[in-house]
């Protein structure tokens, strides 16, 4: 039987054995932390330990609130005080549906929000306290946004940043934002737990309940805990990582493919590419049947029909998008791995130039 080889690790990482060991762990420690008795007043140190430490590895110096994940956090700041709010037209679908009638900042060719379209749209807007949310990493097209040259502008405008740093959490040093959000399930952690990140807690609504009276619910002990250890077992992979893409970007291009936004900074373990003459549903059915899981985007658009609105904002026609399919790698991807990839893209093109002559 063929092992099956996962390049999908930008919609979920396996879980890191260390964050199994943790979560396995806690399991035992059932009370609740926000009850006042013996074992209630062990959860909430045993939380408040996994909230330091989980701080600690990220490097961020603010609060840390535990939430189900990114989605979740994104919700909550979106509900938060602001006299208008900005988005990237590239943000992920979850920033997209809690924005609302946000203002749309449109990007380059190239992926990427532009400092002078930024400083126009603040000016034009009037707005006084403006929440803008720039991606940290686009999780279809790996693209970085330029983030350290467009903070200042948010701050010069009154406003405050929100960086979906879901793809970067855990693998990179954190952008320079007010307010990050993150998802444990894409560096290796348990599922169903994250974080929201925040400079100052007054950009939140307060909601009542527990974490800081800002979400209410029973805390995700284990979740805490196994996300916490995920995050100290990181290693740095991230020249190897380059290397592989590197290597990847280079096969994909001489066998006739396409390197979707290859002069723009990217992230070395996420990638798009376009294989013409195939809908990438077409060639994830045949990939999955190599032994290989790939993806079409991000995992919560990548089952429907819609064209992605990532590359269409990027210029892309419907058609183009349509044939993109997304390569994303993890810690434990080996050149093996990328060279059977490679082989099987050549096959798949080759069947189609075939059907098509």
């Amino acid at each position: 039987m063929t092992t099956r080889l996962y390049l999908d690790h930008a919609a979920a990482a396996p879980m890191l054995p260390q964050a199994i060991a943790a979560v396995t762990d806690a399991m035992a420690r059932w009370a609740n932390p926000s009850s006042p008795h013996k074992e209630g007043r062990a959860a909430r140190a045993t939380l408040e330990d996994a909230r330091d430490r989980a701080r600690a590895a990220l490097g961020w110096d603010g609060e840390l609130l535990f939430t189900s994940g990114a989605s979740e956090s994104i919700a909550r700041i979106m509900a938060g005080p602001a006299d208008a709010r900005f988005v990237s037209a590239v943000e992920h679908d979850a920033v997209l549906r809690a924005a609302g009638d946000a203002f749309l900042l449109p990007v380059g060719a190239d992926g990427t929000v532009a400092v002078d379209t930024l400083v126009g749209r603040l000016g034009a807007s009037g707005a006084r306290r403006p929440l803008v949310a720039i991606q940290a990493a686009n999780g279809e097209t790996g693209v970085i946004q330029p983030l350290a040259d467009l903070a200042p502008v948010v701050r010069r405008a009154g406003g405050r940043l929100l960086a979906d740093a879901a793809q970067v959490a855990g693998k990179a040093p954190l952008p320079p934002a007010d307010l990050l959000t993150l998802s444990a399930h894409k560096f290796g952690g348990p599922p169903g737990i994250g974080a929201l990140l925040v400079r100052d807690l007054a950009d939140l609504a307060p909601t009542g309940g527990q974490e800081r009276g800002y979400r209410p619910g029973t805390e995700n002990l284990p979740g805490a805990i196994g996300m916490a250890a995920a995050l100290e077992a990181q290693r740095a992979w991230a020249d190897r990582a380059r290397d592989l893409r590197a290597h990847l970007d280079g096969a994909i291009e001489a066998a006739g493919g396409v390197v979707v936004a290859k002069r723009t900074p990217r992230l070395p373990s996420v990638a798009s590419y376009r294989m013409p003459g195939v809908p990438s549903a077409q060639a994830l059915i045949q990939f999955d049947m190599a032994g290989i899981a790939v993806s079409a985007g991000s995992a919560c658009a990548s089952g429907s029909l819609r064209p992605s609105h990532v590359l269409a904002a990027m210029g892309w026609n419907e058609a183009e998008a349509a044939e993109v399919i997304r390569v994303s790698i993890g810690p434990d991807t080996s050149r093996a791995g990328i060279y059977r990839f490679v082989d099987a893209w050549r096959r798949i093109a080759a069947d189609a130039a075939q059907r098509a002559a």
